[in-house]
């Protein structure tokens, strides 16, 4: 997963008013979110709906109690893979 900030571009209101399908649709190639600026301060953000749905999903995990416990379980887990035994259990 990349960071969530890495996926973020950023337009002026002039420029989302001449074209907000445009860029949307850019967003959503991209795969990225756009922060709204007016007068280098956000005023919004304009976010195509196939990222929403994955900005849902994450959040619906978070949500869940077990989930969050595998993620501690994980975490608390000091076993570590080398590259090599990862591809060979994966099957790559």
């Amino acid at each position: 997963m990349t960071q969530l900030i890495a996926n973020e571009d950023f337009a002026s209101v002039q420029k989302v008013q001449a074209g907000v399908t445009k860029i949307l649709k850019k967003a959503e190639k991209d795969g990225k979110f756009v922060r709204v600026m007016r007068n280098n301060e956000p005023v919004g953000v304009l976010v195509p709906n196939r990222v929403w749905e994955s900005f849902l999903e994450d959040l619906e995990a978070l949500a869940s109690e077990s989930y969050l416990k595998r993620i501690a379980k994980s975490r608390a887990d000091k076993v570590t893979y080398g590259m090599e035994e990862v591809k060979e259990r994966l099957g790559l």
